[in-house]
């Protein structure tokens, strides 16, 4: 583990406990300060994600030549995707630059927000469904069984380095089960706000430093 790992690591320990504290012995200041809206968790979760994103463009400009169509789809498809979730978690700067939803938001929006995360479909929120649930099993599935399936299955290991999967490192796991139990320990309402900023933040480790880097090495 690198240096720059472990302070990361030490960095989110340190708010995911303080957060923990707060959560538990005065909530209202964790929900209204801490993890408020539009505070420094939340944007911290958008600047994480956003440097993943940059960090897949910047690969897709200087490293691409020689790199298969699949490895150009898979880095550009990453981009896009953490480009997304930053701007939908500053529902794309709508309140930064103080703008009105539309009339269509209003109405389908949980906040009236300009974003999809929040949107209600009958009865149905959905950030439960894709953003909770969901994403909850593709997690899994990613940190625990990617990594097992890469070092044993030649079929798995061919399939995402040809689209350029970053497969995550054992301590990237370790830190997203400690930052797990220190979140569902906390019982305030934005309590996932934290994790969200983990999730940013060891994300832009893993896609800086993978199990299968070699991936990223320019073609001679």
């Amino acid at each position: 583990m690198k240096t720059r790992d472990k302070i990361v690591y030490a960095v989110l320990f340190v708010i995911c406990s303080v957060g923990l504290y707060f959560g538990l012995t005065d909530k209202e200041f964790f929900d209204k300060s801490y993890a408020q809206e539009d505070g420094l968790v939340e944007y911290g979760t958008a600047l994480m994600l956003f440097l993943v994103s940059l960090v897949c463009i910047f690969r897709l400009f200087t490293i691409q030549k020689g790199k298969s169509i699949t490895w150009k789809i898979g880095t550009l498809i990453f981009a896009l995707l953490f480009l997304f979730g930053a701007g939908e978690e500053i529902s794309w700067g709508q309140r930064i630059l103080d703008v009105q939803s539309s009339e269509f938001f209003i109405e389908n929006n949980a906040q009236g927000e300009t974003n999809l995360h929040n949107m209600v479909v009958g009865e149905t929120k959905v950030n439960k469904f894709i953003f909770s649930q969901l994403l909850m099993v593709v997690m899994v599935l990613y940190l625990i069984v990617s990594p097992v399936l890469y070092r044993k299955q030649e079929w798995f290991k061919n399939l995402v380095n040809m689209f350029a999967v970053p497969i995550v490192k054992w301590h990237h796991t370790i830190a997203f089960l400690v930052a797990t139990a220190l979140v569902v320990s906390n019982t305030s309402g934005r309590t996932w706000e934290v994790y969200e900023l983990v999730f940013g933040a060891i994300f832009l480790l893993i896609f800086i430093d993978p199990l299968n880097k070699f991936i990223y090495n320019k073609e001679k």
